[in-house]
């Protein structure tokens, strides 16, 4: 199954060059696979999954490039040639000569409406390169005007022109300490239309990643790129290929209906974190040793505290003991509740792995079973430089704190009446921020009660 890569504004192209770099680099390494025919099962996988083949044998990622201004995509595509192991389509990249000035209301309502016919025309062909389908994965931002605006836009045309097609919306949330002024409205507006179109949300935060490039990784002088690497690393060891079933050899599921079937059981609950486990320089591997025990009892414990890495995890936090009164627990208590959870494995032995810790039900939410809130997906091949990682993909209350804050942040912006103006210039009223708020103040009250 194919999957189509839309990316928006500077940020998804940013970050999707590095995701398509990272595959190819797994596609070609080195397999620590038992067999041969396995190995070539994966890499067909993964060429059908992302990449179509020209005529001379070269990969072409299965994207479109989008952005309201050239330079970004021009270097995108400059830095994907000049690697020579993959590129971008000469024909499925759309950029014009002015952005949206990081106004969400810009990109929604002027670039989005008057390119939208160009957009979706490259769209169209690039699914139609597809022999099957797969669904649709967006890369962008929340902070910014072409990102966020002229991406949920992009979305709504996505699900009105593919409306049985799986849609799955990366979305990077700002650094806390602000990138733009008028951030937090962005974002609350990106959000709020997301959930409306989208299936699911997958959430990267730029301060967590940020501390993994700095306490893991060790990075002194830490650059946008180091930390889109990171966000490409923890992507593709969810969607590389993986096992349908314990002991299979068939890898042409779909991983994005199987992932949104299995974690999104609710309309209500859309918004996923991603974990990723273990993350260190290269050059301390040739030192370290990694057992399956170990790395799943570190990222339960992340699970269960909200930790964004194995660092610094809080030992003290512990599921509470079944019964009536472990139900609805409230956001300020450190335990974290979860709705689904979805494990990939790869590498070493990893069919001898127990995964009884992940199905106790006091981790999930009363209303679904661990047998239905519990999946795990699994393969030998080993992913880049780990001989053995584990990925948690969880349905939970792991960002209720930080899109509390901020819609509160927009909220006080919003009751002062600043900043206002820019937006209704563009044709975004007062009553399109009113109804935002209104959809996430509801999506925090219902993770708030799991």
């Amino acid at each position: 199954m194919s999957i189509v890569t839309v990316q928006l504004g500077q940020c998804g192209n940013q970050v999707g060059h590095e995701v398509f770099s990272c595959l190819c680099r797994d596609l070609h390494g080195p397999h620590g696979l038992s067999s041969s025919r396995d190995s070539q099962s994966y890499r067909d996988a993964c060429r059908e999954r992302f990449f179509w083949e020209q005529q001379s044998g070269g990969l072409v990622a299965r994207a479109v490039l989008v952005d309201m201004e050239p330079k970004v995509i021009s270097q995108t595509l400059s830095m994907a040639a000049r690697a020579g192991s993959w590129r971008y389509s000469h024909h499925s990249h759309f950029c014009q000569k002015q952005g949206s000035g990081n106004n969400w209301a810009n990109g929604y309502s002027v670039h989005g409406p008057r390119h939208k016919e160009a957009i979706m025309d490259l769209v169209q062909r690039e699914a139609e390169r597809c022999d099957r389908l797969g669904g649709f994965l967006t890369l962008m931002s929340m902070a910014g005007g072409t990102g966020s605006g002229l991406g949920a836009f992009v979305t709504q045309c996505l699900r009105d022109a593919f409306p049985s097609s799986f849609i799955l919306n990366h979305v990077i949330w700002p650094y806390g300490t602000g990138e733009v002024i008028v951030q937090n409205y962005n974002s609350v507006l990106t959000l709020s239309h997301l959930y409306k179109s989208s299936d699911a949300l997958l959430v990267h935060e730029n301060d967590v990643i940020h501390k993994i490039c700095a306490q893991l990784l060790n990075i002194k002088q830490i650059s946008f790129r180091d930390v889109n690497q990171v966000i490409a690393h923890q992507l593709g060891s969810v969607f590389q290929p993986t096992h349908p079933a314990e002991g299979g050899s068939d890898y042409s599921r779909n991983p994005l209906g199987d992932l949104v079937e299995g974690l999104v059981p609710h309309p209500e609950f859309k918004v996923l974190a991603l974990r990723n486990i273990p993350q260190m320089p290269e050059n301390c591997l040739a030192f370290s040793t990694f057992s399956w025990p170990g790395l799943l009892k570190h990222l339960r414990q992340m699970l269960i505290a909200r930790a964004h890495m194995e660092e610094g995890i809080d030992w003290q936090v512990r599921a509470p003991p079944p019964g009536p009164s472990s139900c609805g627990h409230s956001s300020d208590k450190p335990f974290n509740t979860s709705i689904a959870n979805l494990l990939i494995l790869r590498g070493k032995d990893v069919h001898s792995v127990a995964l009884g810790s992940f199905q106790d039900p006091s981790l999930y939410t009363s209303w679904l079973s661990p047998q239905d809130a519990f999946h795990a997906w699994k393969t030998p091949r080993a992913f880049n430089k780990y001989e053995k990682s584990a990925a948690l993909v969880s349905n939970s209350q792991f960002l209720l704190k930080p899109l509390d804050s901020i819609v509160g942040k927009a909220w006080n912006m919003f009751a002062s009446k600043a900043y206002i103006h820019q937006y209704t210039k563009f044709g975004i009223e007062e009553e399109d921020f009113l109804d935002s708020f209104t959809t996430l103040e509801q999506v925090i009250s219902s993770y708030t009660t799991l």
